[in-house]
């Protein structure tokens, strides 16, 4: 497999990467991950933008147009000889000194990998994380480099012998999960957390949104508990939800 790495397509085996990388030594930056069909990129201007609303937020500059990107993402395809893919775009803030202040002059790496995409899976099996999503920080609503918290509520979710977690924000309410917007069917209408609960601004809740698919609303524990139906969505699927902490859901494969 090829990869695009700083503006050329080059062989996993000859990338280099600078060991003073801050994205490798900090989680200093940011990523997408984008579903590529028929050689192309639908939802690739959303996710431009919110890469972009993250990297102001870091006060991180992004040497990449979005012609440009969109140009890169069709060579990787092209190279790899893929029509359809799971991309990620990796972008951070490049070699720094060593401390946390960034350099004056930063110059960033940008990274366009591709993967098959997965295949179609059935309905999966949810519990409620341990963990609290902070719906406080600015953070909570940009896709930075430091998954951690994703990382442990999917290992306590394989532990309990579920496919993933619910994430609750410090107020108790419903936010996401580790890796997806959260969409519940309740009174046959499908809701989906606002972000100022803490849930990310997805591309696939965005487009659900834009639709009129989905409406925002904030959900308790126990009005997930109770719901229809749980669907969870990312750029690359909609799930139906299987059961939530080993109770049955009425409506395992519906979706909005």
């Amino acid at each position: 497999m090829k990869l695009w790495l700083n503006g050329a397509l080059v062989t996993a085996e000859s990338a280099h990467i600078d060991p003073a990388d801050r994205g490798f030594l900090l989680g200093d930056g940011l990523f997408e991950t984008m579903a590529a069909q028929a050689g192309g990129v639908p939802e690739l201007a959303r996710h431009y933008q919110r890469l972009c609303a993250g990297a102001a937020l870091l006060r991180l500059p992004v040497p990449l147009s979005f012609d440009a990107l969109e140009r890169a993402a069709r060579a990787l395809l092209h190279g790899n000889r893929l029509s359809s893919a799971a991309l990620r775009l990796t972008v951070t803030r490049g070699p720094g000194p060593r401390g946390l202040l960034p350099p004056a002059n930063p110059a960033p790496t940008l990274l366009l990998t591709a993967a098959p995409l997965p295949p179609p899976s059935g309905p999966v099996r949810l519990v409620t994380s341990t963990l609290r999503r902070d719906e406080t920080s600015p953070l909570s609503q940009i896709k930075t480099l430091n998954y951690l918290p994703g990382v442990l509520a999917r290992l306590e979710a394989a532990e309990r012998g579920a496919d993933d977690a619910v994430l609750l924000n410090h107020a108790g309410r419903v936010a996401e999960t580790s890796a997806a917007s959260l969409f519940v069917k309740r009174g046959g209408r499908w809701l989906t957390p606002p972000v100022t609960e803490g849930a990310l601004p997805g591309v696939c809740r965005a487009v659900l949104l834009e639709r009129g698919q989905v409406t925002e609303a904030p959900l308790t524990l126990a009005e997930l508990a109770s719901a229809e139906a749980i669907c969870l969505g990312n750029a690359l699927s909609l799930r139906g939800v299987a059961a939530l902490d080993g109770t049955p859901l009425p409506e395992p494969y519906a979706r909005p």
